[in-house]
């Protein structure tokens, strides 16, 4: 496309602000379409501006100059503009779709009002206005329930205990991080969640939300054993934003379908981060996001070669607590196949743990708790997807060496 083209994003979130950001020194000014009233941040961030470490202002994010504050309320494919709630309409010769995803609210009885609004202190935790509603609401003491024992409800619960709240974990699988980590690393991560004075309940339901006076006062679990609660926290995963996409008519499945050129159903329309499908994957994660938005970029400023053929993503969690932080990496398969090959290493003393899995002489997946002095090398080499050495003394080493920590 020629470098005047005009080029449209929707969503001021990382994979929106940062494609606007790269078009831009590519010399395609792009326009970015954000609908959030505070300046674009770091998602990521959101647990430490929580737990007190960081302000909003140290995870927001450089905006772009052409940042544009309106809710996108529909796209006409056929005349190439979309339509803003405030009446506004913007016409575009590419569109981006970055719109993210949205919190997913459990079916529980009791979470709605009658006006389907949350009862106070029932909170999501997606957005920076939900952690700053959910901040000016934490005291020491304070009763909290974390529903969701996954990445962010690990965060979520580990943020509110250095706050002093009395926290309870509930997670409806058999244990915490089940998508990331394997058995061991979880109950590491368990661990140190009730050293903080987190209460952990696994294979736990919550089927009901307690109300008096449109504010929650408890919640009461599958096996009738109700939790008192001030706060609620609904870390339940999230969800692509697609219906800007569905009313349009693009295809979508469980995100809007792109392909190596990132594009949807219509080649004028694209779509980039958590809302994206590639190759049958909604990777809701910050790098392939970042991955995403560098490629498109490429390929709407006219770079030759430029694509994007999917990310081998590795998750990273830092849980801050009183004393030093707790770190963990996981990356690709850590549960292995009959016939693979395991290496671990675990040193109760210091509470850390290193396995990797191989299969067919090719490092496939790992999972590090503790110092993560290795983590960068076995990364290295599992992205590169290059056969080991037969003798295994190399992945010995990756395993092992850690910079003398």
């Amino acid at each position: 496309m020629t470098s005047n083209a005009r080029v449209v994003v929707i969503g001021a979130g990382l994979a929106g602000v940062t494609l606007a950001r790269r078009l831009g020194e590519l010399g395609t000014p792009a326009l970015l379409v954000g609908d959030e009233g505070h300046r674009p941040y770091n998602r990521v961030l959101l647990a430490e501006v929580l737990a007190g470490r960081y302000g909003p202002e140290v995870i927001a994010l450089p905006a772009p100059a052409g940042l544009t504050r309106a809710r996108v309320t529909g796209i006409d494919r056929a005349g190439r503009t979309v339509r803003c709630a405030d009446g506004s309409v913007i016409a575009y010769d590419r569109l981006v779709l970055a719109t993210g995803s949205n919190a997913v609210l459990p079916p529980l009885r009791g979470l709605f009002t009658p006006d389907r609004e949350l009862p106070g202190g029932v909170h999501a935790f997606r957005t920076m206005d939900d952690c700053l509603g959910l901040s000016g609401s934490v005291r020491p003491g304070v009763r909290a329930v974390v529903i969701g024992g996954g990445l962010l409800g690990v965060s979520a619960a580990r943020a509110l205990a250095v706050r002093g709240a009395q926290v309870v974990l509930a997670q409806q699988s058999e244990r915490l991080m089940e998508r990331q980590l394997d058995p061991a690393a979880s109950r590491l991560v368990r661990r140190h969640l009730e050293d903080l004075g987190v209460e952990v309940h696994t294979e736990c339901r919550v089927r009901d939300v307690r109300s008096v006076g449109g504010a929650v006062r408890s919640v009461e679990l599958a096996d009738g054993y109700a939790l008192g609660a001030d706060l609620v926290v609904l870390a339940c995963g999230v969800r692509p934003r697609a219906g800007l996409a569905r009313a349009a008519g693009l295809e979508v499945r469980e995100g809007v379908v792109v392909d190596d050129e990132l594009r949807t159903s219509d080649p004028y329309i694209h779509a980039v981060g958590d809302c994206a499908q590639h190759a049958g994957l909604v990777y809701g994660l910050a790098a392939p996001a970042l991955e995403q938005a560098d490629a498109l970029a490429g390929l709407l400023a006219g770079e030759a070669g430029a694509r994007y053929t999917g990310t081998r993503s590795l998750t990273r969690l830092t849980l801050t607590g009183p004393d030093s932080p707790f770190d963990l990496a996981a990356f690709g398969e850590t549960d292995p196949r009959p016939g693979d090959d395991v290496v671990q290493l675990a040193d109760a003393t210091r509470g850390t743990y290193r396995k990797v899995v191989v299969r067919d002489d090719r490092l496939v997946g790992g999972v590090l708790v503790g110092e993560l002095g290795t983590v960068g090398a076995l990364a290295r080499a599992w992205e590169g997807a290059e056969p080991l050495p037969s003798d295994g003394g190399p992945l010995l080493h990756l395993l092992t060496h850690d910079g003398g920590s």
